[in-house]
């Protein structure tokens, strides 16, 4: 009677063992998904936050080429301006440059 106690004791703590195992198996299994959808919602998270910072880099780049635009106007402006400024000049003394060319051109000297 003794053997057979303790056979079914022996038996329980088998049967507690794999049950112990099983539950073990379970938080592991568990603990994994967890860590896969903690996983999947952060690169979700990374993908948001990247198209955000990408979203707002183009728009000041966009802002940015607009105002590139603007100077490239202005540029224009001042670069007809100069140009302007230097035939004006160009015009009012030519004809002391030409007399002063004639002037070296004819004259002799040994």
């Amino acid at each position: 009677m003794a053997s057979s106690r303790s056979q079914g004791g022996i038996q329980q703590l088998l049967a507690a063992e794999q049950e112990a195992q099983r539950i073990v198996n379970a938080a592991k299994n568990e603990k994994l998904a967890r860590l896969k959808q903690a996983k999947e919602e952060a690169e979700k998270e990374i993908a948001e936050y990247r198209a955000q910072l990408e979203y707002e880099f183009q728009k000041k780049v966009s802002d940015t080429s607009g105002d590139s635009g603007a100077n490239v106007k202005r540029l224009e402006q001042e670069t007809e301006a100069k140009i302007h400024h230097l035939k004006k000049d160009s015009a009012r003394i030519s004809d002391d440059v030409v007399t002063m060319l004639l002037k070296y051109v004819t004259s002799v000297k040994n």
